[in-house]
């Protein structure tokens, strides 16, 4: 019998990519479990799959800094519950991460990428479920945007939660309304200004150089510093949250189109958002 969980949960978080650098990303979860009738006459019951599935990709995926432990790219070094690595560019630039170890997820492949991490999770989960359980599978995928969108990746150091993480990011449509009328236009100009882009606040950066911008900070779960090539980051002057960068996007345009009435929509991955307006 094969049993299935679409649409499970969705998982936002950043990875590290030997041509694109850091990149911001959002998947959808799909499950797949196949195996004989127990004595309940299930494969599984859903209770468990969703509980078990969901919760192990919320703790061990989602708002972590994907690593390929396997790339040539990489150096890592592992200790006292931090991690440092370096991560070797393909245009000859680096990109240097440091921060507790609850904010990477080392996973053993050469490259990330949907299919080598979903084949790497099940490993993970073999031992999760019952007997009657013969195989998992697990499906990654993007949610399908027919319009512009964007890779960023970001740290929000006052966050409580999860969002502290210095290298999480999210893959995010954008709409924008001039006069109350859409655009493409400037949803096309944004989609390219910040593909596969690092968003900084101006506040937490440590140093500066033409070619590179060291950030840092400590929040609740800890130290964090990120070093990053310049032409790879924006810095903004305000925290990264999705209501201040729907924000900073509004009143940008809003400049450079004196007189008009401008709207945003930007979305902080699946399903979610913030909307801001600006007239100059």
């Amino acid at each position: 019998m094969h049993l299935f969980v679409d649409n499970l949960t969705n998982i936002d978080f950043s990875y590290l990519d030997h041509q694109r650098g850091l990149v911001g990303e959002t998947w959808l979860a799909n499950a797949a479990l196949d195996g004989a009738l127990d004595s309940q006459g299930m494969v599984c019951d859903f209770g468990v799959v969703k509980k078990t599935l969901r919760h192990w990709l919320d703790d061990q995926l989602d708002h972590r800094l994907l690593v390929p432990t396997r790339s040539p790219h990489l150096e890592l070094k592992q200790e006292d519950g931090q991690i440092a690595l370096t991560w070797h560019l393909a245009d000859g630039e680096r990109i240097n991460l440091s921060g507790p170890d609850q904010a990477f997820a080392l996973v053993k492949v050469e490259s990330i990428d949907a299919e080598s991490v979903a084949a790497w999770s099940v490993r993970q989960l073999t031992s999760a479920f019952p007997t009657s359980v013969e195989r998992l599978r697990l499906d990654f995928t993007c949610e399908e945007i027919p319009d512009s969108y964007y890779h960023y990746s970001h740290g929000l150091k006052k966050h409580g939660g999860n969002c502290q993480r210095i290298a999480h990011g999210h893959r995010s449509r954008i709409q924008v309304f001039l006069d109350g009328k859409r655009s493409s236009e400037w949803e096309r100009k944004w989609a390219e200004r910040w593909r596969d882009i690092y968003l900084g606040t101006s506040e937490d950066l440590l140093a500066q150089t033409e070619r590179t911008l060291q950030f840092a900070y400590w929040a609740r779960q800890g130290h964090f510093a990120l070093g990053i090539p310049a032409a790879r980051c924006e810095l903004v002057d305000c925290d990264t949250t999705v209501e201040q960068l729907a924000q900073y996007i509004a009143d940008t345009i809003a400049a450079e189109q004196p007189g008009k009435e401008v709207r945003v929509r930007a979305y902080e991955g699946l399903g979610k958002g913030a909307i801001a307006s600006a007239k100059a």
